[in-house]
């Protein structure tokens, strides 16, 4: 079913933010297909960092398997923001426009440079060959820093993925380089320019204060973004009731998702998503 002709309300099953292995996440797209129909997962947005290259074998899978579900096309676009690394969602975009592509191919060109500065820091680490090994992880997908994650806790340098970023390619770390992405501005541009909207990706992740959540927000809305991730599967009540405040204060659209990965015992695909009823809805800005 297209998203055009999909009945939208507050009680549909919608994930609006997942991953398969064409990025950082551990299935391939057909696997997260089967995964959300069996979570009866009624809309799904494949939001892969930086590619939409899970997209068309998605939706070929879905139509061979004549499943009801309504797949939206996403992406999830890493940016700079005053030195803080803010992720900016996609969604219902034309996933062959131009400038989306050219923007994709730049972000792509970003990733290649900082997986081999990532390497050459390892190295002196004294962990070899973590680039080709990434790699290896990656296959065709965007080589991410959670490749290199991978490596290091399977060759049992490190105890938890985790515990690679806490101790060697997280920020601040021997082996961290920074990133040098897009802006929001360009992000935001090249998802309306492909037809979608801008959404602001788990704010409640960064590591900012509220009063620098304020600012983001209010940057984000000045170069025309849409709307929010409040609600995800892992947040308190006291975070759910911030993120609700901020989206009714600064008159933005509401977006949920799990951000899924990977199967976890913590969040799963469409687990404790629901928007409440004072908020507008993104599928709004679709219909």
């Amino acid at each position: 079913m297209s998203i055009a002709d999909f009945d939208f309300n507050l009680s549909t099953r919608c994930d609006f933010h997942t991953h398969t292995n064409l990025s950082d996440g551990k299935l391939k797209p057909e696997q997260l297909i089967d995964r959300a129909v069996n979570f009866q997962v009624q809309a799904l947005a494949i939001t892969d960092h930086d590619t939409v290259a899970a997209f068309d074998s998605a939706n070929r899978y879905i139509l061979e398997q004549s499943y009801k579900l309504t797949l939206i096309s996403g992406i999830e676009l890493s940016t700079l923001w005053q030195n803080f690394e803010i992720h900016i969602v996609g969604l219902n975009i034309d996933i062959e426009h131009p400038a989306l592509l050219a923007l994709i191919a730049k972000q792509q060109q970003a990733r290649e440079a900082r997986a081999l500065m990532m390497n050459e820091k390892l190295a002196k680490c004294g962990f070899d060959s973590m680039l080709s090994k990434a790699k290896a992880l990656a296959g065709e997908g965007s080589i991410t820093r959670a490749h290199f994650a991978r490596v290091l806790h399977d060759e049992g340098h490190v105890s938890t993925m985790q515990a690679a970023f806490d101790k060697y390619i997280g920020k601040g770390k021997r082996a961290f380089v920074k990133p040098q992405w897009c802006d929001i501005e360009a992000a935001v541009s090249a998802i309306h320019q492909a037809g979608g909207t801008a959404i602001i990706a788990h704010p409640m992740r960064y590591d900012m204060t509220s009063k620098w959540l304020r600012r983001l927000i209010l940057d984000f809305k000045e170069v025309g973004g849409d709307g929010m991730e409040i609600v995800l599967p892992q947040m308190n009540p006291e975070q759910r009731r911030l993120m609700l405040t901020f989206c009714l204060e600064y008159d933005l659209y509401a977006s949920l998702g799990s951000d899924f990965h990977y199967p976890s015992k913590w969040s799963d695909l469409g687990r404790n998503l629901s928007l409440p009823e004072q908020v507008k809805p993104i599928w709004q800005l679709w219909q």
